[in-house]
């Protein structure tokens, strides 16, 4: 266990510093072109079958249970190349390690990622953000389900999580209460998603871009009135 921290910030990765959307059209683009329609329609009903049994996006676990369906097709294996040496860091969103390093200057910054054991520690390898957070990586199945375990690893009075996500917000501030500050990047499909909007709670404070961070003092972030533009539970 580490000294504690005064504040420690916790970043989600996928459609939060890193445009996951886009990295999905481009795969969805890749097995349209090697595969065909068809083909490209099967892998992503495995995918989402595989995704409601394990509970996080297993890109890799898919493509072996459609290999299985396809055995003989050999560019198959060309595609988990296609994943693994994707140009993650080209996908980055404008200001996400400016947004890093603006945070840093005040305590921790931690990468607290939902994920397979293979694919997003890649992910999150080639796209520049584990050196950016000093390999301070933390790839969960339910991130929301380790918080106690990620609290003794971090240990802090404060903690500050930026997701794009108000279910795992709201999850974790309930269990957190007062000692989490919520950041929400209206980013990608599920941040932009009506009915998501109009289920959970507000996060405690609404940005519209990653790169937003950076507009907000210490004072927004230790849940004491913000010294910046935005106001809290936008």
């Amino acid at each position: 266990m580490s000294r504690a921290e005064e504040i420690v910030f916790l970043f989600d990765v996928d459609n939060t510093l890193l445009d996951n959307d886009r990295v999905t059209q481009d795969l969805k683009d890749h097995l349209v072109r090697e595969f065909g329609p068809d083909n490209e329609d099967r892998y992503w009903e495995i995918f989402e079958e595989l995704r409601a049994e394990l509970g996080y996006a297993d890109y890799l676990g898919a493509l072996q249970r459609y290999r299985k369906q396809n055995f003989n097709e050999p560019k198959l294996l060309l595609m988990a190349s296609f994943l693994l040496e994707y140009p993650f860091a080209d996908r980055l969103y404008s200001g996400s390690l400016a947004a890093l390093e603006h945070v840093r200057k005040w305590g921790k910054t931690v990468i607290l990622s939902d994920g397979d054991v293979v694919f997003q520690p890649r992910k999150v390898q080639r796209s520049g953000l584990w050196h950016a957070v000093e390999e301070r990586v933390l790839i969960t199945i339910h991130k929301e389900q380790m918080l106690e375990d990620m609290q003794k690893r971090f240990p802090a009075s404060h903690y500050v999580m930026v997701d794009d996500k108000l279910r795992i917000l709201d999850a974790m501030k309930k269990q957190m209460g007062d000692k989490l500050t919520t950041v929400f990047p209206r980013q990608g499909h599920y941040a932009l998603d009506p009915k998501n909007i109009a289920t959970y709670p507000a996060a405690d404070i609404t940005i519209e871009r990653i790169g937003d961070l950076t507009r907000h003092g210490l004072s927004a972030f230790m849940g004491n009135t913000p010294d910046v533009m935005y106001d809290r539970a936008l």
